[in-house]
């Protein structure tokens, strides 16, 4: 039924493949989670379920009485699903439905940076380091036209903000699934820092 979970990122480290071979491996601290919500087609148009993830450090009266009989979850993210059927309000979700060799998308926070200029943030390769251009070496260049269309258009390439926005990462290898310790161990890096939290959902076939 469940092909998605929400989860926490520990952190990386490495793990010896047959042959010898070395891999970067991701671990995830996925699960357990707890349907906090179910929706159905005949009263909210659209099948899906809330799932909950963690412990909640404080919640409002709203969230209390939302979560009433539920453990006190600190994070909850909807999944659209085909067949609600044989989801309850309560139930346990755990990463059992993840296999070694399986492959998962993998959706977080990215890593915030500040300010950054366009070499760093979009991987300009600065002006040349002659001709006079002692300051240009991290410089966009031009940024439009002059009398037509005689304005910067919209989404041009420019220094700003990086980072710190949804990023998935598709087609991560599952290596190991522990159903006790709710780990997971998938190859390669995932979005965002040490304890981020992340939405995993298994690739279909």
């Amino acid at each position: 039924m469940f092909s998605s979970i929400i989860g926490r990122k520990i952190g990386m480290t490495r793990v010896l493949l047959g042959g010898g071979e070395m891999a970067a491996v991701t671990a995830i601290e996925a699960g357990p989670c707890f349907v906090t919500q179910v929706k159905n087609r005949a009263k909210d148009n659209y099948d899906a379920v809330q799932l909950g993830f963690g412990q909640a450090r404080h919640l409002n009266a709203p969230q209390k009485g939302h979560l009433e009989g539920i453990n006190k979850v600190g994070y909850l993210h909807e999944f659209r699903t085909e067949d609600v059927s044989s989801v309850k309000r309560g139930d346990k979700v755990e990463v059992d439905f993840l296999n070694s060799g399986d492959f998962v998308n993998v959706s977080g926070l990215s890593k915030g940076k500040g300010f950054a200029g366009v070499v760093k943030r979009h991987h300009f390769a600065g002006g040349p380091k002659t001709h006079g251009q002692s300051d240009r070496h991290r410089a966009p260049g031009s940024i439009g036209a002059t009398s037509s269309p005689g304005r910067v258009l919209k989404g041009m390439r420019m220094a700003g903000h990086m980072g710190s926005k949804k990023t998935t990462v598709r087609n991560l290898k599952v290596l190991k699934v522990d159903i006790n310790c709710n780990l997971l161990l998938v190859k390669g890096a995932v979005p965002g820092a040490r304890k981020g939290l992340l939405i995993i959902e298994k690739v279909r076939e």
